[in-house]
């Protein structure tokens, strides 16, 4: 009966006799787990407590923190408490010590300490692929840093780095910087890249810091009124901020007991700090390119007329055409020594042919370019895993597999600053011990954030992947594409860099990856990278690609005038113009004789949704 008193007739229209049983077979799914449920589910898997983190300690204002702070005559000030990566203790030389100084254990244990030693894995022969070297003076690779001829100090700090032997790109990069040579690098994510530089760099200087630096201010005492005009002998210039004090911290192992005094720039942090940590002298200068920029612009702080060694890293990312006029000036501009005796080098996991053409500009005639397997390719190390997720099932399905393994350091990649917030406060809530990293942070918290995953006070860290790009973390065992990229976020390349995040240096990793209809356009080149690793195709993706098929990626074309895959990411573009530059040694891959999966067995249809 209505309510205004009508009788409603179904007649035989519809029997409703079965409407309860209907309901009554119905199996009601269970309610998602409430916060202490979640809580307590976290606890049982083993994960640390989670850590609030005051995003207002230093201020309440985002607009102070990013901008400079003044002190009251109007002059760069320094933030109070504020702990900068780039103020990190380094060994500081004093001229009483002779040739070599003495051992400071407490530093020791700072700089090579387990928890920030990332030893070289057991699983080193993974990268024995195919090495490509090109050059009319190639020296021999070595086989140990033993045969490389490298100063006694410098071979001391490379095994308290726990460097056991060298990795193909550094066995041919080494010898060809010892030897004078411009250098091109490309080789996989995680091969020992920075090492493969700074080894070689550093030991050629050390012995002639007295010769070739510039003056450097008394050790004791020191004020403001000692303060020196920076003039670096190497620049090493990254894309990003976490990159650049990553290779800092690299050079501070590597110049321990030296008489070269490391220093790394890089916005976000106060001019000031900077200031005062290069004018203590500078022999090995990191930096980013805006704060490079606005040094040089400074001749009283910062003077590019010593240099004789310029590095750029992640050169793929920093040799694009819209960054062409920066990388000119900080190449060649200002007082930039141009002496022949100048070095130029280049090092990146891919390498889009665009980056290769303009990289062409600035590389000797003579070059050495030393190519490990194909550019843009990952290796067998990293057990890769690709599950269909729905979209609106992903962060249940984020939960239920950092719950269904140990836990460890993991990293979760997403496509945009406002999901990378909320996927945190999502498994904040949980009860995980979850940090973020994005452009959006201030550099004090980015850099909190770092220093709590790699501590593992937070060993669960999401992250936007420009945010993340060449991170070096010790022990990262999972990196998760919650977000896998499009085309509009870096496609295939950007898949290769994110999930080379793990399995470093001959280690092993597991990289798990969310597909839905969403990602139809990386799909074709997600198969054929995972193909070229050994690692199998999902049902889901099959027929994608012919996996009985040679896997063709155009990567040894030098004609400009053909079509290719450009490492799959930079369609139609040519792979290789490199120019005429002779190729003089191809080694063939050696038979490891094991796939190098670590032992992962996760079933990609082993969680359904």
């Amino acid at each position: 009966m209505s309510e205004n008193g009508e009788t409603f007739d179904n007649g035989d229209a519809f029997e409703t006799s079965a409407m309860k049983t209907v309901i009554e077979s119905a199996t009601i799914p269970a309610p998602p787990l409430n916060a202490a449920d979640s809580m307590a589910k976290v606890k049982e898997h083993g994960w640390v407590e989670r850590t609030a983190y005051d995003y207002k300690k230093f201020s309440d204002d985002r607009e102070t923190r990013e901008a400079e702070v003044v002190d009251e005559a109007g002059q760069p000030a320094l933030i109070e408490g504020a702990d900068w990566l780039s103020s990190a203790m380094r060994y500081e030389w004093d001229d009483e010590y002779g040739d070599v100084g003495p051992k400071i254990p407490r530093l020791e244990e700072e700089l090579f300490g387990k928890t920030f030693r990332q030893e070289t894995g057991s699983y080193l022969d993974a990268y024995d692929l195919k090495v490509t070297v090109e050059g009319d003076n190639r020296p021999p690779p070595i086989i140990s840093f033993e045969d490389a001829g490298l100063h006694p100090v410098m071979l001391e700090n490379v095994k308290l780095c726990g460097y056991n032997k060298p990795t193909p790109i550094q066995g041919y990069v080494i010898p060809a910087v010892l030897t004078g040579n411009d250098v091109v690098g490309c080789a996989q994510t995680g091969s020992g890249k920075t090492a493969a530089y700074l080894i070689p760099v550093l030991s050629r200087l050390m012995g002639k810091g007295r010769k070739l630096a510039a003056p450097r201010p008394l050790k004791k005492d020191w004020t403001d009124s000692n303060k020196v005009r920076a003039e670096p002998l190497a620049v090493i210039v990254c894309p990003t901020r976490e990159l650049a004090c990553q290779i800092f911290d690299e050079a501070r192992r590597l110049c321990y007991r030296t008489q070269l005094r490391p220093c790394v720039i890089y916005g976000g942090v106060p001019t000031r700090e900077h200031m005062n940590e290069i004018q203590r002298g500078c022999d090995i200068l990191i930096a980013t390119p805006g704060r490079l920029m606005d040094f040089m612009d400074r001749p009283n702080v910062l003077s590019m007329n010593r240099v004789k060694y310029t590095i750029i890293d992640e050169a793929d990312e920093l040799l694009h055409p819209d960054w062409e006029r920066e990388m000119s000036l900080i190449m060649s501009g200002g007082d930039t020594n141009e002496d022949a005796d100048h070095l130029y080098m280049m090092f990146s996991a891919t390498f889009p042919a665009a980056a290769r053409k303009l990289a062409m500009t600035f590389m000797a005639d003579d070059y050495v370019r030393v190519r490990i397997g194909r550019t843009g390719s990952t290796h067998t190390n990293i057990k890769q895993a690709i599950c269909y997720i729905a979209k609106e099932h992903k962060r249940d399905a984020l939960f239920d597999l950092l719950l269904s393994m140990p836990p460890s350091r993991t990293l979760i990649f997403v496509n945009s600053v406002r999901m990378a917030d909320m996927l945190d406060d999502f498994l904040y809530n949980k009860g995980l011990p979850s940090t973020s990293m994005h452009s959006g942070r201030t550099q004090k918290e980015r850099e909190d954030a770092i220093r709590a995953f790699r501590m593992a006070q937070t060993p669960i860290m999401v992250a936007t992947g420009v945010s993340a790009r060449g991170l070096d973390i010790k022990h990262v065992m999972h990196v998760i594409n919650f977000d896998l990229p499009s085309a509009a976020h870096g496609g295939i390349q950007e898949y290769i860099h994110r999930i080379g995040r793990t399995a470093r240096i001959g280690n092993e990793g597991l990289a798990t990856s969310f597909y839905n209809e969403d990602n139809e356009d990386i799909a074709e080149d997600l198969c054929k990278v995972m193909l070229e690793a050994k690692q199998p195709i999902p049902d889901f993706l099959e027929g994608r690609i012919d996996e009985t098929a040679s896997i063709h990626w155009d990567d040894n074309s030098d004609n400009e005038e053909l079509p290719g895959t450009g490492g799959a990411a930079d369609a139609d573009e040519v792979v290789d113009p490199w120019g005429d530059a002779p190729v003089v040694a191809v080694v063939a891959p050696a038979d490891t004789g094991s796939a190098g999966d670590g032992g992962f067995t996760i079933d990609e249809n082993a969680i359904a949704w």
